[in-house]
């Protein structure tokens, strides 16, 4: 049985450690950092450096076993777990391309990559999971705070390439292999279930927002100094200064429980939840207890918050309590939207699969670029494209944090589905890879902050929506299951229709019959066949979101009526 902790400070610390852990998990995020490194010393073609793309994507995605498992080991095993991945999946990857060992197979180097990236599932189960049951009345917000800082990441290891490692590819696989784990090793003891906190208190709402402005901060941080990296030759001392800097911003979010010992305030009044909802512990339970049979009389309020939104069943449940009333039948209710689900009773759902194909559409459309960012910059003419992957991740950044913070604003404020900025978001997209066929001079830049931007979002609502529609006792495994989209969108967007479109051109630019590693492609229409494809796609994301947003309104009138968020009634007692 996994142990709760109690207090107000430990949530504060686990989150704090999450950070960490959250920046360390977007290790995939540094594949463009390298891919070079892969096709120049390995002899790759651009298909084949693609299709590795694609297992830096599966790996990254595929996250069905650690969200199985984050019901049933504690949070430090999963890390534990995900560390001992990163360690073998980049050692492998360094081994070759420092040339430490050589002829090592294309199709092992494929599944280190795979396992390698797939540490960064294992690494956001633990922390993502944990924290949304520790907070599970701001899960918006807290999922915007960790997939902010997961965004930043990539930004974070640029700084840490191009500032210590010198834009060394075999330094940086080093440091995967080695520095991940070694953090996550540290982070394991803080990041743990605790009890949460029931009702809203104005003061953890200034901790949010604190955790905000700091990842702000730092997010504006890492892209001036890249940038001014970029520009200028630093010395040694100044670089040093700047990642030192760097690891301090980042602490920030510790300053809470800090603060909180120093300056601790009176009880609130709101406490802690009797039931310890969404915890480890409980939700363990309450899977035990999963068959028995639901009470005929519900807590009152529960009950009306429930049913209000369901008057079309009034005739079923009256016709069901008089069997239950006269011991003809045992009463078992089917989970509704809101409540908590099993895999099996959500896939069934259609809304379920609504929700996964538009996140499919819009992450997938926007890894793909993300894969293709550096062959995208050289072909348009560009002779470092480091700027580019520094402006994707501090645009994915704000895109994960702001798409939390808004949504949040408006599903309280007006029960707006946070699935609206997905509509939103996608529809901007369409604009954005139209803007990138184009390739109007100076556009490149911000087209690519933008599409960070909106490729954000989709994370940072997906999260919360998926966790509100069907429940937080098995989210590990709804979230890993969404996740899928990620590396399904890169199979088919960047693998078989990015990689295939370029080599074709690059080829017949040179007058090749087939596809050549040493020759490179260049001008808009490398990419313009595939940038099309993606618009027109995003163009039915956008009516399958406004389907889903209808269909839900009702269960966000349900669970933020007043303004607050309610905690539905469990299906099982």
């Amino acid at each position: 049985m996994v142990n709760v902790k109690g207090g107000t400070r430990p949530p504060w610390v686990g989150l704090g450690a999450a950070v960490w852990v959250q920046i360390a998990s977007g290790n995939a995020y540094t594949f463009p950092l390298y891919s070079h490194s892969l096709k120049t010393v390995l002899g790759f073609n651009q298909r084949q450096l693609t299709m590795l793309g694609v297992a830096n994507d599966i790996g990254e995605n595929v996250g069905l076993i650690p969200g199985i498992v984050s019901n049933k080991l504690a949070p430090w095993v999963v890390l534990l777990i995900g560390g001992l991945a990163c360690f073998f999946g980049y050692g492998v990857l360094w081994l070759a391309v420092s040339g430490t060992v050589t002829s090592i197979p294309y199709w092992l180097l494929w599944i280190a990559l795979g396992i390698g990236t797939n540490s960064s599932a294992w690494l956001t189960t633990a922390v993502l999971v944990t924290n949304m049951r520790n907070f599970p009345v701001n899960r918006g917000t807290v999922a915007g705070i960790l997939k902010g800082y997961g965004g930043l990441s990539g930004a974070v290891f640029t700084e840490i390439y191009s500032v210590l490692l010198r834009n060394s590819s075999s330094d940086l696989l080093l440091f995967l292999a080695i520095g991940v784990p070694v953090l996550c090793f540290i982070m394991m003891y803080f990041v743990r279930p605790c009890t949460p906190a029931s009702g809203d208190d104005s003061a953890e709402h200034g901790h949010f927002l604190f955790a905000q402005i700091a990842s702000f901060v730092l997010g504006l941080y890492l892209l001036s100094t890249t940038i001014l990296d970029d520009m200028l030759n630093l010395s040694s001392p100044i670089s040093k200064s700047i990642v030192v800097v760097m690891v301090i911003l980042i602490m920030a979010p510790l300053a809470i429980p800090i603060k909180m010992t120093l300056y601790p305030s009176p009880a609130s009044k709101s406490g802690t939840l009797n039931q310890k909802v969404g915890s480890s512990e409980s939700l363990i339970h309450a899977e035990g207890n999963a068959d028995k049979v639901e009470p005929l009389l519900t807590p009152a309020s529960s009950a009306t918050n429930q049913e209000s939104s369901y008057d079309d069943d009034d005739e079923s449940e009256v016709a069901m309590l008089l069997a239950v009333g006269e011991g003809a039948i045992k009463r078992k209710r089917r989970p509704r939207r809101g409540d908590d689900f099993t895999f099996t009773e959500a896939i069934v759902k259609a809304d379920f699969w609504l929700l996964f194909f538009v996140y499919f559409v819009g992450v997938g459309s926007g890894v793909t670029v993300l894969n293709n960012l550096a062959q995208i910059g050289s072909a348009q003419g560009l002779p470092d494209t480091t700027i580019l992957l520094s402006l994707f991740s501090f645009g994915n950044f704000l895109g994960r944090l702001g798409g939390g913070v808004v949504s949040e604003y408006f599903v309280r404020l007006k029960t707006l589905p946070r699935t609206v900025w997905m509509t939103v978001t996608q529809t901007t997209m369409i604009i954005n890879y139209l803007l990138f066929s184009s390739a109007i001079k100076g556009t490149l830049y911000p087209a690519t902050a933008l599409l960070g931007i909106c490729y954000g979002v989709q994370f940072s609502v997906m999260i919360p929506t998926v966790s509100e529609l069907f429940g937080l006792r098995n989210f590990g495994l709804f979230f890993n299951f969404m996740s899928l989209g990620n590396p399904l969108g890169a199979l088919l967007f960047s693998g078989l229709l990015a990689g295939y479109i370029y080599d074709n051109e690059a080829a017949k630019q040179h007058g090749l019959h087939r596809s050549d590693p040493t020759v490179a492609c260049l001008g808009p229409n490398c990419f313009r066949l595939t940038f099309y494809a993606l618009a027109t796609v995003c163009g039915i994301g956008v009516i399958i979101s406004i389907v889903l947003t209808r269909r839900i309104k009702p269960v966000y009138q349900m669970l933020y009526a007043g303004g607050s968020f309610r905690l539905p009634q469990s299906t099982n007692g």
